[in-house]
């Protein structure tokens, strides 16, 4: 076997989402990292949607540029359109979310691997190897064999990947790219436990083969708020989308062919997502429903080639585009490609800790689909983590835990390590129960501590959002103190149906009206977005007046968060011994003995067990420190 003669600290394997985030930040944080890939040339590939953010995936990637991550900052410098999701509901749920050139993605970010010169080795990993329970290196499929301190395995849905469309079956990681074949057999061989998931995408159609007419044009915001915190004249070329509707015609015929469609016939017959449903399901299981929208989405600007959003579907390529040209304005949609699912391997994420790292071996670390999740947001988020935790402990330094209440990344990883994983996670607002302590707006608020401590971001970035928190936090005392008089807010308050004030009021007051806004105030100086730096403006207006507006309920949820922080703070110490509790079931001592919890918070989420079982806990927890170290908690 031949050696590469020059050991690294940490090995990356995979130059997806996950695999690019994990590279840099370790590289920022001065480990010596080598990037493996089977293709150079696909590092950085949007292989499905063409878009980033949206519902909570948003939120996750500001918190991901705040932590010194870079999905955002490419993204920002790749937007056709960009626009804020969920208006018409709560601002704790406000998304942001941006149309991407796909093409001009994945180029920025390998010029950007160019430009730092990291370290990139074209091959495919098949092997494995620990020694004492320690990762020791990793061999590639030419019998080179790499040493290193740490491996974080990015491997996406190339890990014995196969595609179907209809009753064709490819193997496949990605349509026209080989799926990666050792890695599972060898994790396997160290004790983990794998399992198998399904995904799939839709097809591409071509532009000049639509009636776009007939189709509703959907345009971004007219004054679009970048992902990053680092961008600077932010202005897309706001490119439209088009929304067509399926018809009784299509359902018919879809039905009509459903047993040929893998996941239907017997072929597959693992999980998929179920908040991402194929076209046949939402005709199969929402029958009552005469229609489902298809967004048309261009996948690079002035591009040929149209994400069919909507429409993803396993079904024989004669009959994909068959039952598309059903719908009216596509009666003469030509292919690109069809669409197809794809069934890959995955580890069970309970086997993770929450740094990301294996419990089985020490220096391993799995981020993205390989844990079960879906999405490049969630993937890029795992890399960032695991990166940030891998080379933390290779520096021998505390790591990055982040808890619920303070980031989705948090809920995301939480999620994956105490839940339960028969499907592929997709994050939503409804998975995090603080969400409104998690706004997209409050990011750099929430996180900025951390990158401070660990040195996750270039000085100019910190002191730039130092300055933004500072003029945040001073616009709120302003307004809190600041008295409005009738007769500069009357005409206001009746244009927009509120009762007019009898006596001065203080701003703040007024601002908690459900129809009054900083724009409804007479004009002064504080609240003129001119006196901002230009990239913060609104941001700095936005979040002065949402944390004022919604003060009642951030400080009832912030109560509601240091009444559990007992329990969050309260550590199950390593070695515990679950088996001497025997006044609880033996269905909850296995999940207790699989899961492994770090805290009694994470034991109260673990599906199935009961308060019961967390007060028995607490009582042995009791008993055990005061045995194993004689002192009573």
């Amino acid at each position: 076997m031949k050696h590469i003669t020059k050991k690294y600290d940490l090995v990356v394997v995979g130059g997806g989402h996950a695999g690019v985030e994990a590279a840099l930040i370790s590289q920022k944080l001065g480990i010596n990292i080598l990037l493996v890939s089977m293709d150079k040339k696909s590092i950085g590939r949007m292989s499905c949607n063409p878009a980033i953010g949206g519902l909570a995936k948003g939120q996750m990637v500001r918190e991901l540029d705040v932590l010194g991550g870079s999905m955002g900052f490419f993204a920002d410098n790749c937007t056709l359109q960009s626009k804020t999701l969920n208006l018409s509901k709560g601002r704790a749920v406000w998304s942001p979310r941006s149309q991407i050139d796909k093409i001009k993605y994945e180029k920025t970010v390998q010029r950007y691997l160019q430009k730092i010169n990291l370290p990139i080795i074209e091959g495919e990993v098949v092997l494995v190897s620990e020694k004492n329970g320690k990762i020791e290196s990793v061999a590639l499929s030419n019998g080179e064999k790499i040493f290193c301190k740490a491996v974080i395995l990015t491997c996406g849905t190339f890990l014995n990947g196969l595609i179907h469309v209809g009753e064709k079956k490819i193997k496949a990681g990605r349509m026209g790219e080989e799926s990666a074949i050792g890695i599972t057999e060898s994790l396997k061989e160290l004790g983990f436990l794998a399992g198998r998931l399904k995904t799939g995408t839709p097809p591409r159609i071509k532009k000049s083969s639509v009636k776009w007419g007939v189709g509703t044009a959907g345009y971004g915001d007219k004054n679009p708020r970048a992902l990053s915190y680092r961008t600077k004249n932010f202005k897309p070329k706001n490119e439209p989308c088009f929304a067509f509707r399926t018809n009784e015609k299509t359902h018919d015929l879809i039905l009509k062919n459903i047993s040929r469609s893998p996941m239907y016939s017997g072929d597959i017959d693992s999980s998929g997502p179920r908040y991402c449903p194929s076209i046949e399901d939402k005709v199969y299981k929402f029958s009552h429903n005469p229609s489902h929208i298809l967004q048309l989405e261009p996948e690079w600007s002035n591009s040929e080639q149209i994400y069919v959003n909507g429409f993803s579907t396993s079904l024989p390529e004669s009959v994909q585009l068959e039952c598309l040209k059903t719908v009216d304005g596509l009666s003469g949609v030509e292919f690109l490609r069809p669409g197809y699912a794809i069934e890959y391997d995955f580890f069970f994420p309970s086997q993770l800790k929450s740094t990301l790292e294996t419990k089985n071996i020490d220096g391993l670390f799995f981020a993205g689909q390989i844990n079960g999740t879906s999405g490049y947001e969630e993937a890029s988020s795992q890399g960032l983590i695991s990166g940030i935790n891998a080379s933390l402990k290779i520096k021998r330094k505390k790591p990055l835990q982040l808890k619920r209440n303070e980031a989705y990344i948090g809920v995301l990883i939480d999620d994956l390590i105490v839940k339960d994983t028969k499907e592929p996670y997709r994050m939503f607002t409804s998975r995090a129960e603080y969400r409104l302590q998690l706004r997209a707006s409050n990011a750099d608020q929430r996180l900025l501590k951390h990158s401070k401590k660990l040195g996750l971001l270039d000085d100019k970035t910190l002191k730039s959002l130092d300055k933004k928190i500072r003029e945040t936090e001073s616009l709120i005392n302003y307004l809190t103190k600041k008295t409005i008089k009738p007769e500069e807010i009357n005409a206001s308050l009746k244009a927009v149906g509120e009762k007019p004030i009898k006596e001065p009021v203080k701003a703040a007051s007024l601002l908690k009206r459900p129809r009054v806004f900083l724009k409804d105030f007479p004009k002064n100086k504080k609240t003129d977005k001119k006196e901002y730096k230009k990239e913060y403006a609104e941001e700095i207006l936005f979040e002065a007046e949402t944390k004022i507006k919604y003060s009642g309920y951030i400080n009832r949820q912030k109560a509601e968060i240091e009444k559990t922080k007992i329990y969050e703070d309260m550590i199950i110490p390593k070695g515990f011994n679950y088996n001497e509790i025997k006044s609880i079931s033996n269905e909850s001592r296995e999940k207790f003995l699989l899961i492994l919890p770090e805290t009694v918070g994470q034991a109260q989420r673990i599906n199935g067990i009961r308060p019961t079982d967390i007060s028995i806990l607490l009582v042995y927890l009791k008993r055990w420190f005061h045995v194993k170290r004689n002192k009573v908690i």
